[in-house]
């Protein structure tokens, strides 16, 4: 958080703009955010939003940098579920949070702000997640090279960029179930020939 000299801030009132925000995102859009809408909505003077973040982009990018968007699953015992339980929530909607995400996709290509806010909310968790299913798939005894791991998060990254662009986000479970065995437990394959995938 920003702030200029002077009393402290309150974190409440920050914690309540920083809701405002989202709302907006995930209802109107990145288009929208402007500290006149949050200062109204949260019955706020706009020198309170200022003494906090300097931009919309700097509000923005504290907003989302706060969501869990990617979860670990819990340990299945199998590599192929593991993988299948951190991306099971695609057979659902998008929440308010992803939406407040989605809607700033575009605009993080020509952002440093919302883009290391998208990072923080979806690219390291996500890095995090992958890393900690390989880990667990080599105390199983069927360690996955690096390079594998990887290429498995950077085409979990594209899927979930896809989610947040296309205009339902939402796979059937058949869908998705073809993904986990067609696409993605094969980029892992050729490191666990023999294992329980």
């Amino acid at each position: 958080m920003t702030g200029t000299p002077g009393r402290p801030l309150s974190a409440e009132l920050s914690d309540q703009l920083l809701s405002v925000a989202v709302d907006i995102l995930a209802e109107e859009g990145w288009g929208k955010l402007n500290s006149d809408r949050v200062a109204a909505r949260a019955r706020a003077g706009k020198a309170g939003i200022y003494r906090r973040w300097p931009t919309m982009a700097a509000m923005a990018r504290h907003a989302v940098g706060r969501f869990t968007l990617v979860r670990v699953p819990p340990d299945t015992g199998s590599l192929r579920d593991d993988v299948a339980g951190l991306v099971d929530r695609w057979r659902r909607p998008l929440d308010r949070e992803e939406r407040a995400t989605a809607s700033l996709v575009g605009a993080a290509r020509h952002d440093e702000d919302l883009q290391a806010g998208l990072d923080d909310a979806l690219v390291r968790p996500l890095t995090a997640a992958v890393a900690t299913l390989g880990a667990r798939q080599a105390e199983r005894g069927h360690a996955v090279p690096e390079e594998r791991l990887a290429l498995l998060g950077s085409v979990l990254e594209a899927f979930w960029w896809q989610r947040f662009t296309s205009a339902s986000g939402v796979m059937t479970a058949e869908a998705l179930r073809r993904v986990v065995d067609e696409v993605l437990v094969p980029i892992l394959q050729p490191a666990c020939e023999g294992a329980r995938v």
